[in-house]
């Protein structure tokens, strides 16, 4: 169990970050490992879960960091930079054992949380089932993609659409289950994120009891501070942007070490690739683009913060301008990782090479919804200041 975290923020970014460093060897050693599996090795598992680092959004009376969204960003980047799939399972990882945290009752608390410890938890949240209420809780059946990390998890959080017979009390519920209640279906077969293990499973008609369920959206959370009063659109947009600004820089930082030993040129003399004028102005400006990027989606984020802190809520605006920057945040990075990339050359196809596995997963990532450009129109909504302005329409 790692050492309970501090509650001055400052200090608890220090422990975090130290986290980082500290499983760096065993994230870099997996990495090739993830991507042959299609999940990741349980070391590397056990190396973040054991770091605390997968307790990174859970609460702080339950041993959780209980980390603020900028502090989330600055360690969900730090990881992604390393090996983007453990990123993605972190931030999947951590948000999906969060919420059983913040919002079960006491009885449910007590077996997931068993042990007093946070769990290993795979969540998804789009609606991928029903459920019906019956005597003591509900029956599920469903089938739900994208779980990332299900093949390392101990309990799976699935969304499901409550089934009434007036549609006008239409209600949507995540149900907590044991892990070896539900089928796991082998189609994580992928072109990037390969080592998420982002499998589907499924149930039908498994009695959830109704402690083990809980509605986010209507629901006040029982633990915990403002973190779990964010709209899911704040409190996991900083994750979207943390894991492109990682592997962009990844990848930027691996063309730049490699560039001093690269020939280019049919002729006797082949030139360096850092003394040609394209390669310099191809970097200098994406390094400016990243950095950029960065100091945007970092003000961003601090802004929303500061304003939860002070106000104890957000503004639609405020959650369209976060969600609009991680989809700027990832799309600068594609832009960077793709430069990086083409500069790779022949070596860069191989793989295992970091140069392509950063271009596949940022691609990989910039398919979420969450980072769609639809993002962009509905920030543009509410600069314009349009009275039918919606945050995911």
């Amino acid at each position: 169990m790692p050492p309970r975290f501090p509650t001055d923020r400052q200090e608890k970014r220090a422990v975090l970050l130290n986290a980082v460093e500290e499983v760096r060897d065993v994230l870099e050693a997996g990495a090739d490992e993830a991507e042959a599996l299609g999940t990741l090795p349980m070391a590397t598992v056990n190396a973040l879960y054991d770091s605390g680092l997968l307790w990174l959004k859970s609460p702080a009376e339950l041993g959780g960091a209980e980390a603020d969204l900028v502090t989330q960003l600055e360690v969900m980047e730090a990881i992604s930079n390393i090996d983007t799939s453990a990123g993605w399972c972190t931030m999947i990882g951590a948000s999906a054992c969060s919420f059983p945290g913040a919002f079960l009752p006491e009885e449910a608390l007590a077996k997931v949380y068993a042990g007093g410890c946070p769990p290993r938890v795979a969540g998804v949240y789009m609606p991928g089932g029903t459920a019906t209420p019956v005597d003591g809780g509900y029956r599920l059946t469903g089938r739900w993609a994208f779980a990332s990390g299900i093949r390392h998890a101990q309990w799976v959080s699935a969304c499901a659409r409550v089934q009434r017979p007036d549609p006008s009390e239409s209600q949507t519920i995540f149900a907590i289950i044991p892990a070896s209640d539900v089928t796991i279906h082998d189609n994580w077969h992928v072109a990037g994120l390969k080592g998420t293990g982002s499998n589907d499973f499924s149930v039908s008609d498994l009695f959830v009891p109704e402690e083990f369920t809980y509605d986010r959206a209507h629901a006040k959370p029982r633990r915990g501070g403002l973190l779990y009063r964010l709209h899911f659109v704040g409190y996991v947009s900083n994750e979207h942007a943390a894991l492109a600004l990682g592997a962009a820089r990844h990848a930027l930082d691996e063309i730049v070490a490699v560039a001093q030993a690269k020939l280019r040129g049919f002729g006797p003399t082949p030139s360096s690739m850092v003394s040609r004028g394209s390669f310099q102005r191809d970097i200098g400006h994406c390094d400016l683009k990243l950095r950029a990027a960065r100091a945007l989606t970092y003000q961003v984020f601090e802004d929303a913060w500061a304003a939860m802190c002070r106000d104890g809520a957000l503004k639609d605006s405020d959650y369209a301008r976060i969600r609009s920057v991680a989809t700027y945040a990832t799309e600068v990075s594609l832009e960077v990782a793709t430069v990086a990339f083409r500069y790779g050359g022949a070596n860069a196809l191989f793989e295992g090479h970091v140069l392509q596995r950063c271009l596949r997963d940022i691609n990989a990532a910039a398919q979420h919804l969450m980072v769609s450009d639809a993002s962009y129109e509905n920030y543009g909504q509410f600069v314009l200041g349009l009275p039918n302005a919606n945050l995911l329409a």
